[in-house]
């Protein structure tokens, strides 16, 4: 490919992906809010640039072969302030690449689009959206804005549903993890299936406890390697007692499950920090 476009790329999941990327094309333009996102990787170029302008996002996805959005708010918010960013943000990535006749736009979306659903139900990829959050519900509009492009202007997307690319520290991480490897094959096959249309596929690792069915999007030929079993004694040792009466370990979405609405589900996690630095 000649061009591919990647937003949220100073984010941590961004920070794995802008290599493997630079590697897939010609050119590969890196955009966020930041002034700069310091040292580039060969083929690479930032561009500053803002979700909530069409403008912006034009100028930025012109050219382009696929644009991989990762670009948003990445935790619960008051809708008002998710409204910009995460919505009228995703509307202008797919209005932009329409525009520009870009094939097919890879989006990191969310469990927290389904993450009202029992855990224990094992979950596929038509699993209907029953969002746990704000934060969720912005998944699902930009799931259904995908599948709307994909159905009336013939835009590829392939809406990459998430559960916790982080390290795994707590019981659920045993059975929803997503190692970095995994993310970036992931992606990689998002890019490089020769035909989508519209798809969904789930983002985790083959972990022995993994709760959702992939088996809709097989086609994706995404087959994840790594497993969160080499952590689990370690994890199960240190953690309280299971608790069946809250909703964060009964619900798919975790503790988005169980927070109130606009009030941050990451600070009830402990997300380490570790973004790739160059």
């Amino acid at each position: 490919m000649k061009k591919l476009v990647l937003t949220g790329a100073a984010g941590r999941l961004g920070s794995y992906l802008r290599e493997p990327l630079s590697k897939m094309c010609d050119e590969l333009v890196s955009t966020d809010l930041f002034d700069d996102i310091g040292t580039l990787y060969p083929g690479e170029r930032y561009q500053k640039a803002n979700l909530e302008s069409l403008e912006d996002m034009s100028a930025v996805i012109e050219g382009a072969d696929m644009v991989v959005h990762f670009g948003a708010i990445g935790d619960e918010r008051p809708f008002e302030t998710l409204l910009g960013p995460n919505f009228i943000g995703a509307y202008n990535v797919w209005e932009a690449a329409y525009q520009h006749k870009v094939r097919r736009v890879v989006y990191a979306s969310s469990i927290h689009a389904v993450g009202m659903h029992k855990k224990q139900d094992f979950i596929g990829t038509d699993a209907p959206h029953r969002p746990d959050t704000f934060y969720g519900l912005a998944k699902c509009f930009a799931e259904d804005l995908a599948s709307l492009y994909w159905d009336k202007r013939g835009l590829e997307s392939v809406c990459m549903r998430i559960l916790s690319a982080a390290q795994v520290n707590n019981p659920r991480a045993l059975g929803s993890w997503l190692s970095y490897d995994d993310l970036i094959h992931m992606v990689t096959r998002a890019i490089d299936t020769p035909t989508t249309g519209f798809t969904i596929v789930y983002g985790v690792s083959n972990n022995d406890r993994v709760p959702v069915d992939n088996r809709l999007a097989s086609h994706l030929g995404y087959r994840p390697k790594d497993n969160a079993e080499q952590f689990a004694a370690k994890v199960l040792a240190e953690a309280p007692p299971a608790d069946p009466t809250d909703a964060g370990q009964m619900h798919h979405g975790g503790p988005f499950a169980s927070v109130a609405l606009g009030h941050s589900g990451v600070a009830t996690m402990n997300i380490v920090n570790d973004k790739k630095e160059i």
